[in-house]
C-alpha cells in the first residue's frame, strides 16, 4: 500500500515523498508546496510499538485531523492509533496493511491536506457556499442584464469561488432578493474606480431562479430570518437557505 499511496499523492496533490532522515531511509513526508507544512508522514515501525502483537515491521501513515474529538473516535477503530512520535496536534497513525481500506486512508489524508494547508489552499478546497450579495439599481440595471443574457459578469466578493451560489439582493426601491445564481468563473481581471465604487476583479454568474419581490422582501428578511441591511457579500442563515431552496 506504501507504493500505491505514493503514486496517489503524486497524482492528486503533485507532491513527491521526501526522505529527510539518513537513519530512517524508509520514512517519507508529504508537504505543501506553498507553506511547506507536512500533511502526511509514512513510517515503518514494529507492530509492538503500536501495542500490537508481533515483532514484524508495518507501514503507517501519520495524518493531522482538524478536531480532537474526531481523533478520539477514530482511535477506537481497528487500524487507527494516536500519532506515533507525533501525538500532539491531533495526529493519527493509520495502518497501511489493509486493515483500513485504501479509500479511507485517502479520505483522512485529504482531511490532513486541508487541515495543514495555507489559507489560499483551504479556500480552494472548501465545499460550495451560499452568499447574499447586494445589487444597487442606481449603478447597474441587473434586470435588463438578465433579460439580455442568463449569464453576466459581476463584481467579485472576497471569499467567493467557482461553484458557489449567489442570491442577489436588489436594493431600494426594490429591497428584496430577486435572483439565485451559480458562480461559473472567478478572478476575471478588471479595474474600475469611480468615487466610492471600486472593482478589482469580476466573477461570472448564471441565473438559476427568480423570486417575486414580496417573497424575500427586506421586511420579511428582517422579521422572519434576522437579516438586516445587506451592504456587502455575506453568508446566509440556515433557515433562510432552506426557504430560498424551496422557492
Amino acid at each position: 500500500m506504501r507504493e500505491q499511496l505514493f503514486a496517489y499523492v503524486k497524482k492528486k496533490y503533485k507532491a513527491a515523498p521526501e526522505h529527510l532522515w539518513s537513519r530512517y531511509p524508509d520514512y517519507a513526508i508529504f508537504r505543501h508546496a506553498d507553506n511547506k507544512k507536512w500533511f502526511g508522514l509514512v513510517m515503518n515501525i514494529r507492530r509492538k510499538n503500536l501495542g500490537l502483537d508481533g515483532e514484524d515491521v508495518v507501514d503507517i501513515l501519520n495524518v493531522k485531523l482538524p478536531d480532537p474529538r474526531l481523533v478520539d473516535l477514530l482511535v477506537q477503530e481497528p487500524g487507527y492509533f494516536r500519532g506515533y512520535h507525533i501525538s500532539r496536534g491531533n495526529w493519527v497513525s493509520i495502518l497501511l496493511d489493509g486493515t483500513v481500506p485504501f479509500e479511507d486512508v485517502c479520505r483522512w489524508l485529504a482531511e490532513s491536506y486541508v487541515t495543514t494547508a495555507s489559507r489560499e489552499t483551504k479556500q480552494k478546497h472548501r465545499p460550495p457556499k451560499e452568499w447574499l450579495v447586494p445589487a444597487n439599481p442606481k449603478y447597474y440595471d441587473v434586470e435588463a442584464a438578465f433579460a439580455a443574457s442568463k449569464e453576466i459578469d459581476w463584481k467579485q466578493g472576497a471569499g467567493i469561488k467557482q461553484g458557489d451560489t449567489v442570491f442577489l439582493y436588489v436594493a431600494a426601491p426594490v429591497s428584496a432578493i430577486l435572483y439565485q445564481c451559480r458562480v461559473t468563473k472567478t478572478d476575471i481581471p478588471f479595474r474600475y474606480q469611480e468615487g466610492r465604487v471600486q472593482i478589482r476583479a469580476l466573477m461570472r454568474i448564471k441565473l438559476q431562479k427568480r423570486f417575486p419581490p414580496d417573497r424575500f422582501s427586506f421586511d420579511v428578511l428582517r422579521t422572519k430570518y434576522g437579516v438586516g441591511a445587506v451592504r456587502g457579500p455575506r453568508g446566509i442563515p440556515d433557515s433562510l437557505s432552506a426557504a430560498l431552496r424551496s422557492g
